[in-house]
């Protein structure tokens, strides 16, 4: 079970990898990407897999120290905050405003600011 946690660290620390620099670059050129949100629901994917590996190996009497137990569940609270601040977001990017009233143009462009920002944030993140 060890092993499975060691391998799964690694996976963890790739995929997150991947998908931060994917969605940096995609931030930056300004261009949406299906691909980059695909990435990154597999990064938050292994880390939650390395969460509930490393709570079956305490829960089966290997102890890991306090700092081990940090890494294990920070990860697991940056992404939640990260959801978190990325609706708010959207939601502060709309406020009260009707976007179906708008033009189709208007419409697309606020929805490609949204998306943007949520690539910024969740890249960060």
């Amino acid at each position: 079970m060890v092993e499975v946690h060691l391998i799964v660290g690694v996976a963890l620390l790739i995929a997150n990898l991947v998908a931060g620099i994917w969605g940096g670059i995609e931030w930056l050129e300004h261009r949406p990407s299906a691909g980059f949100w695909v990435a990154l629901r597999i990064a938050q994917a292994t880390v939650i897999l390395q969460a509930l590996l490393g709570l079956a190996l305490v829960f089966t009497g290997s102890e890991g120290d306090e700092l081990h137990i940090l890494y294990g569940s920070l990860p697991l609270a940056v992404s939640l905050l990260a959801e978190l601040i990325r609706v708010g977001s959207a939601a502060q990017e709309l406020g009260e405003l009707d976007i179906h009233s708008l033009p189709e143009d208007r419409q697309t462009a606020i929805a490609m600011a949204i998306l943007r920002r949520d690539t910024g944030i969740m890249a960060v993140a």
